[in-house]
């Protein structure tokens, strides 16, 4: 195991300027240094995703706190950006201010969490209300682009105001020249009542039509969209550039590894954006899961 990047000692340092000496936060906002573009390292985007513990979402693998330990979550993050080929990150605003206190993101390509307000395990799950980033802060924070959820279960009416609120989110963010990170499901609750994605092949296609409809410009959006079989179906469907979603921690890397080297074999895949996969993997190395990964784009 690598040496921890992130101690309780930084910790205390980011907690120290929270209450001592907030408005730093926003002058390390503005001054950081900017990538040149998003082409990536590898001609691919390479991201982090770490937005999931805004949605109540902290399990990865069989631990249902894995992600609440904010020390031990800033550190993978911290030691998953320091590795070649690793381009930024995703996440809220907490998570973002914490890494700019921690110095990690100079040079980063950062994009912002939107709708954090559909909370997992809630009967409100759908209703994705945009809690988090909005597009005037993602610009004044210097951002490169903001992420958005968009969920749509055909059973559920609170499906309709977070297509309204998701649309009114792409086209804000294109009225400033910034990309719209957009994440579409088709979903729907198992016998338990829990929020599932259908991950069928008509499934995906059919969400990611949706999502690139969005607003009265396509021209900043791009789709994160999840790993399935027949990904050529997938990509057929849209002309938007994709990110692929890393998902869940898979017990088989191998097997996991192999499914997204397959996705990227199609030039509409831009990159991935992979969180949990990376940063809490079968064993616990997180710099040879980052680096394996990297070595697909």
């Amino acid at each position: 195991m690598s040496r921890r990047l992130v101690t309780a000692e930084d910790l205390g340092r980011i907690v120290r300027m929270r209450a001592e000496e907030p408005w730093r936060i926003g002058r390390l906002a503005t001054e950081r240094a900017r990538p040149a573009g998003l082409k990536g390292q590898s001609g691919r985007l390479m991201l982090i995703a770490a937005d999931h513990p805004a949605r109540g979402s902290l399990r990865a693998g069989d631990d249902p706190l894995a992600m609440a330990d904010r020390a031990v979550l800033l550190d993978r993050i911290v030691r998953a950006l320091a590795r070649p080929g690793v381009d930024g990150v995703l996440g809220t605003a907490d998570i973002i201010e914490d890494l700019l206190i921690l110095g990690a993101l100079d040079g980063k390509v950062v994009f912002g969490s939107m709708n954090r307000g559909g909370l997992a395990g809630t009967v409100f799950e759908i209703d994705d209300r945009f809690t988090g980033y909005d597009a005037t802060r993602i610009e004044a924070s210097g951002l490169q682009g903001g992420k958005m959820l968009m969920r749509i279960a055909p059973d559920d009416p609170l499906t309709s105001p977070t297509l309204q609120a998701c649309a009114q989110a792409v086209q804000q963010l294109a009225n400033r020249g910034l990309v719209a990170m957009v994440e579409p499901f088709i979903s729907a609750r198992d016998a338990d009542g829990r929020v599932r994605n259908i991950l069928s092949t008509e499934a995906v296609v059919r969400s990611a039509t949706v999502a690139a409809g969005l607003a009265s410009t396509s021209a900043y959006t791009w789709l994160k969209l999840p790993v399935i079989e027949d990904m050529e179906a997938v990509v057929a469907a849209t002309s938007l550039p994709v990110l692929l979603l890393g998902g869940e921690v898979g017990a088989d890397q191998d097997a996991q590894l192999a499914s997204w080297s397959k996705a990227l074999a199609s030039p509409s895949v831009r990159g991935m954006v992979v969180g949990r996969s990376l940063l809490f993997p079968p064993g616990g190395d997180v710099e040879a899961a980052v680096d394996a990964t990297v070595g697909l784009l």
